[in-house]
């Protein structure tokens, strides 16, 4: 049984850091793509970071370059999502995901992903 269990969402100040964990267990294949999503109230899903679990190459959307950075633990097949100088736009609930994907431009779209965590909300007031 595949799980993909998030944690450690919060409300903080603008400026605050926050650190987002999601732990997978079950994966019934070993090269993917583990993405981070998230999704505020009346919004599409949008797309916040990529990685390979492979080869450790990460790809961010550029809403959150320079801001957040992603960290893993391959012992606990682990990852870390890293939220630093946050803005009341980071403001939603945040997903991550697993999926095979070939192909680095597919990372962006939530189709590509096969498994899903159940989301952890975070609130950012200015």
């Amino acid at each position: 049984q595949v799980q993909l269990v998030e944690s450690g969402g919060g409300a903080v100040q603008a400026g605050d850091s926050l650190r987002l964990s999601c732990a997978a267990s079950g994966l019934p294949f070993s090269n993917y793509v583990m993405g981070w999503f998230r999704q505020a109230p009346g919004k599409e899903r949008e797309f916040v970071l990529g990685i390979n679990w492979s080869d450790g190459s990460i790809y961010y959307a550029d809403s959150v370059k320079g801001r957040f950075t992603f960290a893993r633990d391959n012992a606990k097949n682990t990852g870390y999502l890293q939220m630093n100088s946050l803005e009341p736009a980071d403001t939603a609930v945040y997903y991550c995901a697993v999926g095979r994907i070939i192909l680095r431009n597919q990372y962006r779209y939530p189709n590509s992903y096969t498994y899903w965590g159940q989301g952890t909300q975070v609130t950012v007031s200015s």
